[in-house]
């Protein structure tokens, strides 16, 4: 028994941060998107995504409109998109080969996988109002929630390891939920949307990073 334990007080000192990462990362997203995409596959309504709606058009109003607009252009093609590239290419011109693969895989993947799982599932955007900045691609998962998870957090885990590691995640978190604020805001996503690309978003990373740093070194460690 004695012998028991120590070994499983080993095996988490050992690797305690990678099954934190498993659970919380990657099975528990993992299974929420799963949760929600069968009710979508199965067309049943979620009783929270209207009234969110409705209550998220309630505060409408110029400043709010300016600000979510913005921060939805930021929120793809105008931030994160170009972020993905800096990103990549600066881990590449510093040869931190390693880095580089797990930033270029976790970007481009997650960009496929949402393309992939849209025309999947084929589901309509929300037509509750005309909306300021109307879409017209499919709507779960949502592509600007799930580009802005995998950015953040592929950038969370590879400064995890520095001083700035908290700031860094605070930061990550709040432009991740105000990105998927904004889709709501202007009415062209259900937030069950907004869940489905964060939950698909981090699972797909936390999953690219296992599979590459299953040494014992991090990304901030290998040479």
């Amino acid at each position: 028994m004695a012998n028991g334990r120590r070994f499983i007080a080993g095996l988490f000192r050992e690797h305690g941060g990678r099954l934190v990462l498993l659970f919380f990362c990657l099975l528990a997203p993992l299974w929420l998107f799963v949760e929600l995409a069968d009710e979508v596959h199965e067309l049943e309504a979620f009783y929270f995504d209207d009234p969110l709606l409705w209550r998220a058009h309630a505060l409408n109003g110029p400043a709010l409109d300016r600000f979510f607009v913005f921060m939805s252009a930021i929120g793809y093609q105008w931030g994160v998109v170009p972020a993905d590239i800096l990103l990549t290419s600066v881990l590449l011109v510093l040869r931190r080969w390693r880095e580089a693969t797990f930033a270029g895989v976790s970007f481009a993947g997650s960009a496929l996988l949402n393309l992939v799982t849209k025309q999947f599932f084929q589901r309509d955007r929300p037509s509750l109002w005309e909306s300021i900045a109307p879409e017209h691609t499919f709507s779960f998962p949502s592509g600007h929630a799930m580009g802005s998870a995998t950015l953040a957090m592929v950038v969370v885990l590879l400064c995890w390891h520095t001083r700035f590691r908290w700031l860094v995640a605070g930061l990550a978190v709040l432009f991740t939920l105000t990105v998927g604020a904004s889709r709501i805001y202007l009415g062209v996503h259900y937030p069950s949307d907004i869940l489905g690309g964060w939950a698909a978003g981090v699972a797909w990373v936390s999953g690219v990073y296992l599979v590459l740093y299953r040494i014992r070194e991090r990304p901030w460690q290998v040479r």
